[in-house]
């Protein structure tokens, strides 16, 4: 090792060790070195990372929408990942507010209407709106009109309340709620007792099937729906391929039974 260091530091002419008694000390230069050095070495255990399995890992940046994230997307990103070891997942979430060429993404899981600019947009899951509450709330709330004297919680789409109200034919009243940039904070305060939410219940089954969240009505909107996005000049490799096609296989309907 002493004669490697050596060799070393004549190569790049300083010294890199102070020689102690009892080991060696890094110098001001060495010091400065290994940053760099630690940077080049997590370089190559990443690449040698992707070539371990004997077949390329290909990363896949991946932007998804909180809500679709955790009530849909993460309890069967173990599915594919087991299908597709190749791929090598980069996940990052957003409140549906993205820019697929700032942020280095391949595809983006958002919500809308497909019509994104320069955008290609696969239609995955729709997604209606209902009021969801705390169970310790429904008491108060046994019909639409009930809702009127409650919070009610508000998203950035300020037209959502007002069309709810308007599809079960009755005035909405003013709106005074805490307004949210994420349905998944939406929901955590509705569970909390903060009010009342218009959320998808296809977005959050596992609330209702826990009891934590109730939906006391049938009545939804449909505001939208769920779509993976790239951009139309992103040429799509065997990981984007890979993912698409598994994505919007998974969210088809399953076929009726004859």
């Amino acid at each position: 090792m002493s004669h490697q260091v050596n060799r070393l530091e004549a190569l790049l002419g300083v010294r890199l060790f102070h020689r102690l008694p009892r080991g060696l000390a890094l110098t001001d230069e060495g010091a400065a070195l290994v940053p760099m050095l630690v940077d080049s070495f997590d370089r190559m255990a990443a690449m040698l990372d992707r070539y371990a399995s004997g077949q390329p890992r290909e990363p896949l940046t991946l932007g998804v929408v909180g809500t679709f994230a955790i009530g849909w997307l993460l309890p069967r990103l173990d599915a594919f990942t087991a299908a597709h070891p190749f791929v090598d997942v980069r996940l990052r979430t957003h409140n549906n507010r993205v820019d697929l060429a700032g942020e280095g993404l391949d595809y983006a899981i958002r919500f809308g209407d497909g019509a994104w600019h320069g955008v290609d947009a696969d239609p995955l899951l729709a997604a209606p709106l209902t009021p969801m509450l705390a169970p310790r709330l429904a008491g108060r709330c046994r019909s639409p009109a009930a809702l009127a004297g409650t919070t009610l919680l508000r998203s950035y789409r300020a037209d959502e309340w007002p069309r709810w109200f308007a599809a079960v034919h009755l005035a909405c009243p003013p709106l005074a709620g805490p307004v949210f940039d994420s349905s998944v904070t939406m929901a955590a305060a509705a569970r909390a007792g903060a009010g009342v939410a218009l959320l998808p219940p296809a977005m959050f089954a596992d609330a209702l099937e826990d009891g934590s969240l109730v939906a006391p009505f049938a009545e939804g909107i449909d505001t939208g729906r769920y779509w993976l996005t790239r951009l139309k000049t992103r040429t799509p490799g065997p990981a984007m391929r890979a993912f698409r096609d598994w994505l919007v296989g998974a969210c088809e309907p399953p076929t009726p039974a004859q």
